[in-house]
């Protein structure tokens, strides 16, 4: 994994209803967000890709939320995980990428292991110009499944993410792997 540039770039200016003096954002504003983000060629363009690893630039995102340009090189993805208390919202600047995702409401504590329901899963396919936003404790993995070609992104949370969880999977069996917070990404 290797870090870009940590210094805050600004794709569009916060709509005022997005204003860090305002109510919080809500999915919508933040999708609107990473979509306009998307699509300005400039920004994408300033991501330096790396082959090996993801990469990654800070933005300054709408309302005090937090999000974030990223490179993802072929074969990568993030493994299963959850953004904790946050809502977000991702979209996909260039290439395709697969969401797999669980149609599942999660306990938010005190559980290790959970065995899954046939019927959660759920697969979306990302490509350039496609994005979604999600609520609180979504579990999911993002993957660029491209053999030859690189994925880059846009995403946004809110709050600023305060944790994330990370999963392993082996077919129903689900369990929490571990906690990461944000000390743990300096």
């Amino acid at each position: 994994m290797s870090v870009s540039s940590p210094a805050p770039a600004s794709p569009a200016p916060a709509s005022s209803a997005c204003a860090a003096d305002t109510a919080a954002p809500t999915q919508a504003e933040l999708l609107d967000f990473v979509r306009r983000a998307a699509a300005d060629a400039e920004l994408i363009a300033s991501l330096p890709l790396d082959p090996e690893g993801r990469t990654w630039v800070r933005l300054e995102g709408p309302g005090g939320s937090e999000a974030w340009l990223i490179g993802w090189p072929p074969g990568t993805g993030t493994g299963w995980h959850d953004h904790a208390d946050s809502v977000g919202a991702f979209v996909t600047a260039a290439g395709e990428l697969k969401e797999n995702a669980l149609a599942a409401r999660l306990p938010t504590d005190g559980w290790k292991t959970l065995e899954l329901s046939e019927g959660v899963d759920r697969e979306r396919r990302l490509p350039t110009g496609k994005g979604r936003a999600f609520g609180q404790h979504h579990v999911h993995e993002v993957l660029n499944e491209s053999a030859d070609r690189h994925a880059v992104s846009v995403h946004a949370y809110y709050p600023p993410l305060p944790q994330i969880r990370r999963y392993s999977r082996t077919g129903p069996t689900l369990r929490l792997e571990q906690v990461e917070r944000p000390q743990d990404w300096q």
